[in-house]
């Protein structure tokens, strides 16, 4: 009887060996003097910064959803990473923490060296972005659970923030003002409607498209926020932070504001992407549904008080940033919903 090995099951240890030895430099780049031990060892460690006094640890986990399925398709593997990072990194920022370290997780059938070392080359470009340690993770090979050339992802951040520096929105109150950030584009929501779009129209996803291709503009990486905001936390009092992400605008403003509050929108106060109008017309979807749906070209929401209105924005464009009042806090009856967008 022959001698059966674990690659004749179907898992490769060598590949995976070779995989970690690829993107050593790639965490490398990411590492922030609190690390204390990183990728190889059984478990990561992370000393907390001695600039706390009160600290209060923030995690948050998330993956990409089917974008996935458009990066099969398209055999573009090099920015989902980054939209991995952003994902969980944009939703700890918003209760005003500082990411501190980020792992991964990269799941498939057979593991492909090239093509895992290109998603986790995204993965470690995003915590450079976002300024935190691509810490460890892990990197299951399991033979016939995935198809072949596919795979999925999942990610994990753990930042931190001074207890009395939380943001909850419950400072917020009627007369704030609420400014928008520009995303680009879809992000990481909506793309099972995105791709029935795609499905439907059968358009050439490499033609040209407001001076890129269709595919770079469906595929643009998530908009990582976390410098830009870290710095206006830090000079000025923030209010309420929202992430834009599934629920679009109609349903993640509402989760930091109080039942007494609405915020009104005027949708015509930012450039929406050219995206999502194709999108919309291709798709023949009604408004109310896209702005539930997709992000519409809003990927981050802040709201400060009127006073501050002018510095903020100031300081966000400055960071490179593109930014507009987009709205106003207002009181709200008990018949109406908590986001209205004009």
């Amino acid at each position: 009887m022959t001698s059966l090995t674990y690659r004749d099951a179907g898992v490769d240890i060598d590949a995976g060996d070779s995989l970690v030895e690829r993107i050593k430099p790639f965490a490398k780049r990411t590492m922030r003097p609190e690390v204390m031990a990183g990728i190889g060892g059984f478990g990561a460690l992370f000393e907390i910064s001695k600039k706390y006094r009160e600290p209060v640890l923030v995690s948050g986990t998330d993956g990409v959803g089917t974008k996935l399925k458009l990066a099969f398709q398209l055999n573009r593997h090099d920015t989902i990473g980054i939209d991995l990072v952003a994902m969980s990194v944009n939703d700890i920022l918003v209760q005003g923490a500082e990411p501190l370290f980020f792992l991964d997780y990269f799941a498939c059938g057979r593991l492909d060296v090239d093509t895992a070392a290109t998603v986790i080359q995204g993965i470690a470009r995003g915590c450079e972005l976002a300024g935190c340690a691509l810490i460890g993770g892990e990197t299951a090979e399991m033979p016939g659970m995935y198809p072949d050339g596919e795979y999925d992802l999942a990610g994990f951040a753990v930042g931190a923030v001074e207890k009395s520096r939380l943001i909850d929105g419950a400072a917020i109150e009627p007369g704030d003002v609420v400014i928008g950030l520009a995303s680009s584009g879809a992000h990481s929501n909506g793309y099972s409607l995105v791709r029935k779009i795609l499905e439907r129209a059968k358009p050439d996803m490499e033609a040209d498209f407001d001076g890129r291709s269709l595919a770079d503009a469906v595929m643009a990486p998530t908009r990582i926020y976390v410098k830009p905001l870290l710095a206006l936390m830090d000079a000025l009092p923030v209010k309420g932070l929202a992430h834009i992400t599934g629920g679009g605008l109609l349903d993640n403003v509402p989760r930091i504001l109080q039942d007494s509050l609405l915020a009104a929108l005027d949708s015509t106060a930012w450039t929406r992407p050219p995206l999502f109008d194709w999108l919309q017309r291709e798709g023949q979807v009604a408004d109310a549904e896209m702005h539930r749906v997709f992000n519409c070209g809003i990927g981050m929401v802040v709201v400060v008080a009127q006073e501050h209105e002018a510095q903020t924005l100031e300081m966000l464009r400055d960071a490179g940033e593109t930014a507009w009042n987009i709205g106003m806090i207002r009181r709200r009856d008990a018949d109406q919903l908590q986001t209205i967008v004009t």
